[in-house]
């Protein structure tokens, strides 16, 4: 049994390592893509859509995730059939945690540094310890608010960094304020709909989730997918698309799920700094932007806020 116990938490730190990698990937080379004929809002139609039709996809195979150790039963051992009250729930779910979150992120960081986009995204569970305190009552301890003091300094001196700054490669404080508005968006949906996501497996929750938020963009977006010159557009902007739309969405999130079964939330929040770190190598490498003082700064003060927060709920 230990052995086998083992091996599963290999497979788990695996599993989560290489969802944050993708995570981390998807800043830099989402950020090129968008610097060659695709718009911000072009890709997030292209992401939500595409997940919505993998997602869909992937609930056809749900008996192989179930042999797989991913997939949640009901007590008869039956695949899950949300009732209509639950997917109607799953559109308001969308709503915060697809539509809010990921067209803020995907405009924001189309014009704003990718490093800076990532350094952002390291925030979350700053702003989800503010979200659970508000609407599932967690108590909030001197720790804590110590914990989100730190995490709010350094995005904050992310963003005064970025309106200082004259080149777009070192930040833009408006993309920088969509960046963290799409995790405040994340960490609302993390508190209203903690019940409902936990009763069902994330293909089930993800793809009416998706399926509703495609309904939601595709009025705006539309028209502007319409319009793009296809044949203009280089094999390679092509696949970086694909990359944002199946591995750092569709991929990142099943991986995900895998290692939650495992894994600590605390190990599993931790692997949230991998994102950072692989989005400053690849963007700096890609000459896609510059690293400096500031975002170090920044990097350490959120690591520390977001550690303090995640120690004070381990010992809790």
């Amino acid at each position: 049994m230990e052995p086998r116990k083992t091996s599963s938490n290999i497979v788990a730190h695996l599993c989560m390592y290489l969802a944050a990698t993708s995570w981390g990937l998807m800043a830099p080379i989402g950020k090129d893509a968008m610097m060659h004929g695709i718009t911000g809002l072009d890709m997030v139609f292209f992401r939500v859509a595409g997940a919505a039709v993998s997602f869909w996809i992937a609930s056809l195979f749900m008996q192989f995730f179930n042999r797989a150790g991913i997939q949640k039963k009901d007590a008869q051992g039956q695949s899950q059939k949300p009732p209509r009250k639950d997917i109607l729930k799953f559109a308001a779910a969308g709503f915060f945690a697809i539509v809010c979150n990921q067209c803020c992120f995907t405009v924001g960081l189309s014009i704003t540094s990718p490093i800076n986009a990532s350094i952002v995204a390291t925030s979350l569970p700053i702003f989800a310890l503010i979200s659970s305190a508000i609407f599932l009552r967690e108590k909030v301890t001197l720790q804590k608010i110590l914990g989100i003091g730190l995490g709010l300094s350094g995005a904050l001196m992310l963003v005064l960094g970025s309106a200082s700054a004259n080149n777009a490669k070192a930040g833009n404080i408006v993309g920088d304020l969509m960046c963290m508005a799409s995790q405040c968006s994340f960490a609302i949906y993390l508190g209203l709909f903690k019940n409902l996501i936990g009763k069902y497996h994330v293909v089930t929750c993800m793809k009416w989730m998706f399926t509703f938020s495609t309904l939601m963009v595709a009025p705006f977006t539309l028209g502007g997918v319409a319009s793009i010159p296809f044949a203009e557009i280089a094999p390679v902007t092509w696949a970086e698309t694909g990359f944002v739309v199946f591995g750092g969405t569709f991929v990142a999130y099943l991986l995900m799920a895998r290692a939650q079964k495992a894994l600590r939330p605390t190990v599993v929040a931790m692997y949230n700094y991998v994102q950072p770190m692989t989005s400053v190598v690849v963007s700096v490498i890609a000459g896609l932007a510059i690293f400096g003082i500031t975002h170090g700064l920044a990097i350490l003060l959120i690591v520390a806020g977001v550690y303090t927060v995640n120690s004070a709920k381990a010992k809790k």
